[in-house]
């Protein structure tokens, strides 16, 4: 049995120790299993649940259409999560093992009619395979000059920042002292279209209300 009822904190709890040490649900890209496990989802993880929350983060740069069209089928909630592991080591993370190109059999016509079948189921799956896109998620802590400072109207602005291969996510305000709070916002980009230099020009560029930009946390994904 894998994942059960991911709108409990115990559930919660399981898919973030899931997501320690992986970058998606199965395997090095996203899949079906990422779209099951995402839509079984109430909301947003907390801050406190890390990996879930940048997992989260993650598959949500991807617009619906295109989490349909991840590569793998979807199955059930509970097939995925920690007590499926060793299933699928027994059965293999990649339907292309299953494909044994240099089967043989005493029928030499035979062999080669099978031997052509599974070439092409192979070369099948290759195409159906979705490029993955590069992509980061940071966690940026945006200043305002004094605590007399709007933060509402700093959040709208950052928000307003709207660009290709750019998707916000969760905020918060964090005390920094003397009555100052700063915005920590958590952002998705695509590496090939959004750089941190022009977030920080972007965001800075409203003067009037920030004083200076940095980044929190920054990892690829």
């Amino acid at each position: 049995m894998g994942f059960d009822d991911l709108k409990s904190q115990a559930g919660l709890t399981s898919l973030n120790n899931y997501l320690a040490d992986r970058s998606y649900i199965e395997g090095y890209v996203p899949s079906q299993a990422d779209s099951v496990v995402y839509a079984a989802l109430s909301g947003t993880p907390s801050a406190d649940l890390m990996h879930a929350l940048r997992w989260f983060n993650q598959i949500s740069s991807y617009s619906e259409s295109e989490r349909k069209g991840f590569p793998g089928d979807a199955k059930k909630l509970s097939c995925y999560g920690p007590a499926s592991d060793s299933k699928k080591a027994d059965d293999g993370d990649d339907d292309d093992d299953d494909i044994d190109l240099f089967a043989s059999d005493d029928d030499d016509e035979e062999t080669e009619r099978i031997k052509q079948e599974r070439i092409e189921q192979y070369q099948a799956k290759k195409v159906k395979k979705t490029a993955v896109i590069a992509k980061s998620s940071l966690l940026l802590d945006v200043k305002p000059w004094d605590d007399e400072t709007d933060m509402k109207q700093v959040e709208e602005r950052v928000r307003a920042i709207n660009a290709d291969g750019l998707v916000w996510g969760i905020s918060k305000l964090v005390p920094v002292g003397y009555g100052i709070k700063k915005l920590q916002i958590a952002a998705v980009i695509e590496d090939d279209k959004i750089s941190t230099d022009y977030l920080e020009e972007a965001i800075t560029a409203h003067e009037d209300l920030v004083q200076s930009m940095d980044i929190a946390a920054f990892n690829k994904i």
